[in-house]
């Protein structure tokens, strides 16, 4: 049955919308169709899931910084240039044109060396070489963002929700304040193409990221031969329950990761 709204029905157009409602571009009344239609259409809700994902990986990537040498130099050809002799023009009638604005142009280059920056890093990472330093290079990613979490909150009743509402699966948000590990909030991470729900925790100046795979999903099948690991430089452990393979990295020290791998599994067995 043709939905009642006056959503484009091609999928191009529902991909762009899509695009602008993660981007916050849409107006409320659009917004409310656009739910409306999410709320009842499985399969662009999954698709809305999968763009937010890539959104949020994206923001958390680093961003180059344009030095102040770099500046001068462009700002140096900006003067040349204006200041360069224009040539005289006899019996010629012809638009006027504005002057030369080197600033602008200073700026469209230092755009484009970000840009450019930004695109060899991503280009040039290392390719992980299994799961283990997927969720390695995910952990290392949230370091470097200017938030390492997407939802901020020590409140599980909050996190666990927002989780759910982004990708519709969530692990148990379980509060380890009391011993030593605080909930600071949760993400939605991209491993191997795989949006996961990622909770992160914070002990002393550590964070730990608890990376969550729905057992017998792309990203939560196989077991490791072992169950701590390392990757990338961080302590990784892994265990399973009977809803999720779990994933921790941190660079806190290996009796820290393995304390909270215990508590952690402790907690959810309560539940």
């Amino acid at each position: 049955m043709k939905p009642d709204d006056k959503l484009p029905e091609n999928p191009e157009g529902l991909r762009l919308l899509l695009q602008a409602l993660v981007d916050g571009e849409l107006d409320a009344a659009a917004v409310l169709e656009i739910e409306r239609r999410l709320a009842g259409d499985p399969a662009l809700a999954a698709e809305h899931a999968r763009i937010a994902a890539v959104s949020g990986a994206v923001r958390r990537l680093p961003r180059p910084e344009v030095s102040e040498a770099f500046r001068a130099r462009i700002a140096a050809i900006g003067e040349e240039v204006t200041a360069a002799p224009q040539p005289a023009t006899r019996h010629v009638t012809a638009p006027q044109v504005s002057p030369f604005d080197w600033r602008a142009m200073a700026a469209s280059i230092m755009i484009a060396a970000v840009l450019a920056s930004g695109g060899t890093w991503w280009a040039m990472r290392p390719v992980p070489t299994n799961f283990a330093d997927a969720v390695a290079d995910a952990h290392r990613r949230g370091l470097l963002a200017a938030s390492p979490v997407d939802v901020a909150s020590s409140d599980r009743h909050t996190v666990k929700p927002w989780l759910d509402g982004r990708i519709g699966v969530s692990p148990p948000a379980v509060d380890l304040a009391a011993e030593g590990f605080k909930l600071i909030g949760g993400r939605v991470e991209v491993v191997d193409d795989v949006p996961l729900p990622a909770l992160v925790y914070r002990y002393n100046e550590h964070l730990i990221t608890l990376v969550a795979a729905p057992r017998g999903s792309k990203a939560g099948t196989g077991t490791p031969a072992r169950a701590d690991l390392s990757a990338g430089g961080f302590s990784v452990v892994h265990w399973s329950d009977d809803a999720f393979s779990y994933w921790a990295v941190s660079d806190a020290e290996r009796h820290v990761l393995d304390d909270f791998g215990n508590r952690f599994r402790k907690a959810t067995a309560k539940e």
